[in-house]
């Protein structure tokens, strides 16, 4: 658990995230998918609604605005995502006062009317005081249930974001100066033929965490990300759930499609974190991830990564059993997955 610090500005959790595409109607198969339901419309855009659990994605097919584009630049992307904080209006003078910077664009297109600055990319980072922040906008649909676990996906654990060589410690900085967030792990992974580095940031209440991972090797997946998107930008999404089996199955039968693991990562596990307790063959079957904390191996996570599925940007799911890490003892598997990958497309 990460000791709680200093939160002037109230830091508390992610409210929303907002995607754009070129293609909608992809990104709404995409969150049926994932067990997500459209619970609501945006009483003045073509902006939906998704829920489930406590994760909010709005898809904003707004023509002529911000997230058009947005996604005319990067394709199918994340125009943005919103933090919960104390007081937003207060929040931002901060923010500005620290060397926050405003949003630019088209700004009276955005979806919601609450604070907001410039992020990660040129993304809106928005500002919200609770979800009535987000609800106002939005009329429900007729009879929908309006908080659905679809497929037991409950919040946001975490998101990543890719960044150009040398730019890692300016974003770390970014959130560190502009929030109070305060680096929790380094990581430096070297895979057979490129390598990345990330340092992870997390909230001063722990509730979020954000690793920005950066290269230097121009064929790494870290630089072939920024020139799919051509820019920096959010790299992945982790979803929680407390029953990642039942989720991940839920999920497959959904079309999901994860990143393949090699049989002979769990020919090791048994040695790697002997007594974890685990249906090992469920686990193979799923090709889910397990990790250990290295002082206390009964602390432990599950993970598994799916297909990039917004363009270059995909999901984790997760379940912490104690452990808050990010899964570094998969990084290098994961990391070799994703290169072997690389090396059947021709990147390497």
């Amino acid at each position: 658990m990460v000791e709680p610090r200093p939160n002037p500005l109230g830091v508390q959790k992610f409210e929303v995230i907002e995607f754009a595409s070129p293609e909608p109607e992809k990104l709404h198969q995409l969150f049926r998918s994932l067990g997500f339901t459209a619970v609501a419309r945006h009483s003045d855009q073509p902006v939906t609604l998704y829920r489930q659990g406590g994760i909010n994605f709005l898809v904003n097919e707004t023509p002529d605005s911000f997230a058009s584009a947005f996604a005319e630049k990067h394709g199918p992307c994340c125009t943005g995502f919103g933090i919960r904080v104390a007081d937003p209006e207060s929040a931002f003078e901060t923010i500005m006062a620290n060397g926050g910077e405003n949003v630019e664009g088209d700004i009276d297109s955005l979806p919601l009317d609450c604070p907001r600055i410039s992020g990660i990319g040129g993304s809106v980072l928005y500002l919200t005081g609770g979800i009535e922040d987000i609800e106002q906008h939005f009329e429900f649909e007729p009879g929908v249930e309006r908080n659905p676990e679809g497929a037991g996906l409950s919040f946001v654990d975490h998101l990543t974001h890719n960044v150009y060589n040398g730019n890692m410690a300016q974003w770390a900085g970014f959130y560190e100066k502009l929030f109070g967030f305060f680096e929790v792990k380094y990581f430096d992974i070297k895979g057979s033929q490129t390598g990345l580095r990330s340092k992870a940031m997390t909230a001063p209440n722990g509730n979020i965490s954000i690793p920005i991972n950066e290269s230097e090797d121009p064929k790494s997946q870290i630089n072939e990300y920024l020139a799919e998107y051509n820019g920096e930008g959010v790299q992945h999404i982790a979803l929680y759930t407390d029953h990642i089996y039942d989720t991940v199955e839920q999920l497959h039968e959904n079309g999901i499609e994860f990143l393949d693991t090699p049989d002979t990562y769990y020919d090791v596990i048994d040695q790697r974190i002997p007594d974890h307790g685990e249906d090992l063959e469920r686990m193979r079957r799923n090709k889910i991830l397990i990790d250990a904390d290295k002082t206390d191996p009964d602390k432990q996570l599950l993970q598994i990564f799916t297909q990039t599925n917004i363009g270059p940007i995909f999901f984790e799911i997760i379940q912490r059993k104690g452990n808050e890490g990010f899964g570094e003892g998969n990084f290098q598997a994961l990391f070799e997955a994703i290169e072997r990958d690389q090396e059947r497309r021709g990147v390497l």
